[in-house]
């Protein structure tokens, strides 16, 4: 798959996990949201509680999980959600990181969501 492919699939897959969060009671807050030298892919709240949402698309026969989100990776979405908490005026109970892993399946989307809270 060559870098446009690739990046337009992880779009899509981006919008599936929005879809499906939102079937699960989450709001999206934000899309892409850059701040603090990093992008969150996906940022949404359910009764007060945060999530930025890191979104993992994987071919099928792709060993790699969560090693594909070294400690680097994890700093600099931690900045990037300090520097959003910081901005945001409404409380918030909790808010942690949380990982949307996705496969292609037929003619969808397999979707794991991994939620840690705090």
């Amino acid at each position: 798959m060559d870098r446009r492919a690739a990046f337009e699939a992880g779009l899509a897959a981006e919008e599936a996990v929005g879809v499906y969060l939102q079937d699960l009671g989450w709001s999206v807050l934000e899309r892409r949201w850059i701040g603090a030298g990093a992008e969150v892919d996906l940022i949404v709240e359910q009764a007060g509680r945060i999530r930025f949402v890191e979104v993992k698309l994987r071919a099928a026969d792709d060993p790699v999980g969560l090693e594909a989100i070294d400690e680097r990776k994890v700093a600099r979405i931690s900045r990037a959600a300090e520097l959003w908490l910081d901005q945001r005026r409404e409380p918030v109970r909790e808010a942690c990181l949380a990982v949307a892993m996705v496969q292609v399946a037929g003619e969808g989307w397999q979707i794991e969501w991994l939620d840690d809270p705090v």
